[in-house]
C-alpha cells in the first residue's frame, strides 16, 4: 500500500460542487439583506442617547448656572463648555447638534425659563422617528417624528 494515497476511494469526489457554493452564497445574500434594515434601526435608536444624555446634562447645568445668577445663559462658556463653544453645538459621537438654548428672562411673579434642542445631524438624519429633541426648566422631555407629530414616548423610552 503506498502511504502518500488517500485513503477515500478515487471516484468520490471532494470538496464543494458549484452549486452548493452558489446555494450557500444566496442564502448568506438573504440573511444579510434581512437583517440590515434591523441593524440600522438599532444604530439610530442607540445614537439617540447622546442628544439625550447631552440636553439632560445641558439642563442641568443650566440648574447649576440659575442657583449662582437668578438667571440662565445661552452662553456654553458660562456653564463649563470649551471657550468658543456656542450653538449650534455639536454632542456625543457627533450625530446631533445643541440647535437653541431660548431663554425667557421672567419677570415680577414669573420664574425665567429655557427650552434646550437638540437636531440630528449627518446620517443620523435619516432617523424620521425622533427628529428633534427638548427639555425644558421644568424637566419636560419632548420629541418629533420628522413630520412634526410628538414622538416623546418611542424617543424618550
Amino acid at each position: 500500500m503506498n502511504p502518500y494515497r488517500s485513503h477515500l476511494p478515487m471516484d468520490r469526489p471532494h470538496g464543494f460542487t458549484l452549486i452548493e457554493l452558489m446555494v450557500t452564497v444566496a442564502i448568506a445574500g438573504i440573511l444579510v439583506a434581512v437583517a440590515m434594515p434591523f441593524y440600522a434601526a438599532e444604530t439610530q435608536k442607540s445614537r439617540r442617547t447622546d442628544a439625550k444624555t447631552a440636553l439632560l446634562d445641558l439642563a442641568g447645568r443650566e440648574e447649576s448656572y440659575l442657583s449662582l445668577n437668578n438667571t440662565y445663559t445661552t452662553t456654553l462658556n458660562n456653564l463649563g463648555y470649551p471657550n468658543g463653544a456656542a450653538v449650534p453645538y455639536t454632542v456625543g459621537s457627533g450625530y446631533y447638534n445643541i440647535s437653541a438654548i431660548n431663554i425667557t428672562a421672567g419677570g415680577v411673579g414669573a420664574p425665567p425659563t429655557f427650552v434646550i434642542q437638540a437636531v440630528p445631524i449627518g446620517t443620523q438624519v435619516n432617523d424620521q422617528s425622533c427628529q428633534l429633541f427638548q427639555v425644558d426648566n421644568t424637566g419636560r422631555q419632548s420629541s418629533t417624528n420628522g413630520g412634526g407629530a410628538d414622538s416623546s414616548a418611542i424617543c424618550w423610552q
